[in-house]
This record gives structure tokens, C-alpha cells and sequence, in this order.
């Protein structure tokens, strides 16, 4: 499987209960305990100018897109082993496809 268009506004309801405590999306707005995701699609790993990434994170190389975020968001400390980023996933298909399609919109 992979990702398939969800629901924007659960997605935004997700990134408010479970992204919002540690990244911003807007334009300009700064890092948090994680980095800025304004530009997010297209962008290789560990590339937001003043965040302090894992080298695990910058070396991963890949582009950001719709498949990668959804294997990423899954199990983030599995698809990039030794990532800071203390975030368990998101199990269910449904809720990275609402979270995805929220970021796409989101991050422009």
C-alpha cells in the first residue's frame, strides 16, 4: 500500500494533537524542538537552515514526498535509525494519509 488522498481537515486536527507541540508549517516561523516544515515536499532529509539535525537524519538523503512521509511516518525511529525525533508514528494508513494531504496544503 501506500499513500492515497485523505482528509485535510482530520489532517489538521492530527497535526494539532500530535506535530504542533515540536513544528511549525508557516513561511518564516521559526524551529521548535523540531525544525520548520514550511518547503517540506521536495526537500532532502536534514536541510532546514538552523536546526540542529541528527547525522543520522542528514545522511538518510532521501526527498520528501507522499511515499517517503508515509513509510516515515509509520515508524520514524525505523525508517531513520538514530533520528531525534521521540515520535512513536502513526499506525493507521487513514491518519498519515489525513496528516499527509493537511502537510501538502500546509507547508506551500
Amino acid at each position: 500500500m501506500g499513500f492515497s488522498a485523505g482528509d485535510a481537515s482530520k489532517g489538521a486536527s492530527l497535526f494539532k494533537t500530535r506535530c504542533a507541540q515540536c513544528h511549525t508549517l508557516g513561511e518564516g516561523e521559526g524551529n521548535k524542538v523540531g525544525p520548520n516544515l514550511h518547503g517540506l515536499f521536495g526537500r532532502k532529509t536534514g536541510q532546514v537552515e538552523g536546526f540542529s539535525y541528527t547525522a543520522a537524519n542528514v545522511n538518510k538523503g532521501v526527498v520528501w514526498g507522499e511515499e517517503t512521509l508515509f513509510e516515515y511516518l509509520e515508524n520514524p525511529k525505523k525508517y531513520i535509525p538514530g533520528t531525534k525525533m521521540a515520535f512513536a508514528g502513526l499506525k493507521k494508513e487513514k491518519d498519515r494519509n489525513d496528516l499527509i494531504t493537511h502537510l501538502k496544503e500546509a507547508t506551500k
